[in-house]
């Protein structure tokens, strides 16, 4: 299915392969990718995990991402994730190859790799833009982290039975505290991730919205809250304690205190994301979520 937002994607002279950690079953898959690449003249560049199995030097994934066309990343949505933080602001498409168990973001099935290069190879795939969050934590002016996040940023508690006091601003405008054990601030993409999990809707990744997720609020009328992409979000944590964090995709952050301030606000760095060329978007939701299974 293709959509307005898809642009097409330009055959790539050189590909990098990613490849999840700790995956020695996939020393097979990363020999034959490498080799049935570089049997199109392509260039092949390897991260340090893939480059394990193959005896070649591997990149970091910053330096790979850095220096291809095209990034395949063989893994889960975790791997996925990983390689985006690494891509930064750079605009190169990643293909994701699912060798996890759900894979929302790794659409492509391995029995569908060599058969969607092909397609790649001959510019016959489409590249869908992701929207991603500019995310920002500051403690009395001073920045403590910045970060760059896909799916979404959540601020959390740590300790067991408490919950957290959030006061949220979106666009100067007071929504509420929240009074839970945290709360997401989530992309269309991460519509289906921790925010989902939480109680959140599920957006198609063309909707241009972000929304507010409370996790367990102690008010059960806290329901989540869509909210324009245009939207800057501001949350200041309102309680005393230790264990309170802020954290982008699940993969990095920051401790904080009372007083501590975030901006979440949508990035001018969208990912691109190459998409199935075989399944539509509602295809992907029902095998995924197993809708109509019994």
């Amino acid at each position: 299915m293709t959509k307005a937002s898809d642009v097409p994607l330009r055959p790539p002279r050189s590909i990098g392969v990613c490849l999840k950690r700790s995956q020695p079953q996939a020393a097979g898959i990363v020999r034959g990718l490498e080799k049935w690449l570089a049997g199109r003249g392509l260039e092949v560049l390897l991260d340090e995990e893939a480059a394990e199995w193959t005896g070649h030097a591997g990149r970091t994934r910053a330096e790979l991402a850095a220096a291809v066309d095209l990034v395949v990343v063989l893994g889960g949505d975790g791997t996925l994730l990983s390689v985006s933080r690494s891509a930064g602001s750079r605009a190169v498409p990643i293909l994701g190859v699912n060798l996890g168990t759900l894979g929302y973001l790794t659409e492509i099935a391995l029995d569908e790799l060599f058969a969607t290069l092909e397609r790649v190879l001959a510019g016959d795939v489409r590249v869908e833009p992701r929207m991603r969050l500019d995310v920002v934590a500051e403690r009395g002016g001073v920045l403590l982290g910045k970060y760059l996040a896909l799916n979404d940023a959540v601020i959390s508690g740590a300790e067991l039975a408490r919950m957290i006091d959030l006061e949220t601003c979106a666009d100067g405008l007071a929504v509420t505290t929240y009074h839970a054990d945290g709360l997401i601030v989530s992309t269309p993409t991460g519509s289906t991730a921790y925010s989902l999990s939480a109680g959140g809707p599920i957006l198609l990744p063309e909707v241009a919205a972000m929304v507010l997720t409370p996790i367990c609020p102690h008010t059960l009328t806290q329901r989540p809250l869509v909210l324009s992409d245009s939207s800057t979000i501001e949350i200041i944590v309102r309680s005393r304690g230790e264990g309170v964090r802020v954290t982008a995709d699940g993969q990095e952050g920051h401790g904080l205190q009372e007083g501590d301030r975030v901006v979440v606000k949508r990035s001018s760095h969208p990912l691109l994301l190459v998409s199935s060329p075989v399944r539509d978007r509602f295809e992907i939701l029902r095998e995924k979520l197993r809708w109509g299974a019994r």
